[in-house]
């Protein structure tokens, strides 16, 4: 199926040409036809499989008609569609996606972040827009306040769900829904099932269709998987031939504590490699100029938590490095999604302790004709 056999606005059309895209993801041909129908749908779909533009076309499709027809949005701080983000970096990722589309819809997208200013916030929602990008936390303080208001809202959206891991996430869900009109329609996006997306799930999306993509809770097709051997736990001396090995586009290594990335980036350093740090715990405008410097190939090495595994969409990553494997299936799900996204190659280099085992098996287990190196 192609973006022109759908029932989309000519200027949708327009941007979808202008940007070059032409054949549907699997996520996008199981879930667009009924989102832009009117249903609901919760979406289950690996990493890079195009989830955003599966629910921005039909939220700027539904907005855009219903100006086209004389009702136009024009109260202030009343937003017609809502997506719910876990971060503020996917909330600017999701923005950044809708703004080609916005330049031929002339429909408003606006932002209110984790991490920003409650004034700059304030400032964010002033005068009348139509969609809100927001962070489940942030969202509700300006409810609270009524800052904004979702009388109005028509669809919402709760983006990666299973990245939304404050433990008051469920009762923010449900504020939020319950904030909205009862006729909404809702959609729910997620690259696994876990306990917490079960849960909401269960309680605010009851008898709507869950779609899962053809390699949903896979590793991506395209993904060589490299495992190399750990012995005593030394991991510098294969790290150091890792990182010899030329690879095309930048490079992300995963650990699993904060400690751990700056550990592993003085180790870096020290073998003579250029890299920048990403994780919690520091200066945002640091962190922020760090990522910016990576998505601008200014620096081939980021040096992060899982904090970059939540769905950050850099495209020249080529490669993933777990230098400390994760302990569970999901995070090694979302860490190599970052590179072989959208049908194009990547690498996953694991350094394998005796430890982690049990975790390569599993991984072994998703994907049999996998390729390996």
């Amino acid at each position: 199926m192609r973006f022109v056999d759908l029932s989309l606005l000519e200027t949708l059309q327009q941007s979808l040409a202008e940007q070059q895209l032409t054949t549907l993801t699997d996520i996008q041909r199981r879930a667009l036809p009924k989102l832009l129908a009117g249903s609901s749908v919760v979406g289950v779909a690996e990493t890079g499989s195009g989830k955003t533009l599966t629910y921005a076309l039909p939220i700027l499709d539904r907005l855009k008609r219903l100006e086209l027809a004389g009702d136009a949005t024009t109260v202030v701080a009343r937003p017609r569609a809502a997506i719910i983000v876990p971060t503020r970096e996917l909330g600017e990722q999701v923005a950044k996606v809708m703004k080609p589309f916005t330049h031929t819809t002339r429909l408003r997208v606006r932002s209110v972040l984790g991490g920003t200013d409650l004034d700059v916030a304030k400032k964010n929602v002033a005068g009348a827009f139509e969609v809100l990008v927001a962070t489940p936390g942030r969202l509700v303080k300006l409810l609270e306040r009524r800052l904004v208001h979702l009388d109005d809202c028509r669809f919402l959206v709760f983006d990666e769900a299973d990245q939304m891991l404050d433990p008051g996430f469920l009762a923010d869900a449900k504020r939020i829904v319950a904030a909205c009109p009862d006729a909404r329609q809702l959609a729910l996006f997620s690259a696994t099932v876990s306990k917490p997306v079960q849960k909401l799930m269960a309680d605010l999306f009851k008898g709507v269709d869950v779609i899962h993509s053809e390699h949903a809770h896979r590793v991506p097709l395209t993904l060589v998987t490299d495992n190399r051997e750990v012995a005593n736990g030394e991991r510098a001396p294969v790290l150091k031939r890792v990182l010899s090995e030329r690879v095309k586009g930048g490079t992300i290594l995963f650990v699993n504590t904060r400690d751990q990335v700056d550990a592993v980036a003085t180790l870096v350093s020290e073998l003579g490699h250029r890299c920048v740090v990403y994780r919690g715990e520091m200066d945002k405008i640091e962190r922020k100029k760090n990522l910016q410097a990576f998505r601008d190939g200014e620096v081939d090495l980021l040096v992060s938590t899982d904090l970059a595994a939540r769905g950050l969409d850099v495209e020249h990553v080529g490669r993933v490095v777990n230098v400390h494997l994760p302990k569970d299936l999901d995070n090694y799900l979302h860490r190599v999604g970052r590179t072989a996204r959208a049908g194009r190659k990547g690498v996953v280099v694991n350094l394998v302790t005796e430890r982690d085992r049990p975790l390569i098996v599993q991984v072994a287990a998703l994907k049999p004709d996998a390729p390996k190196r």
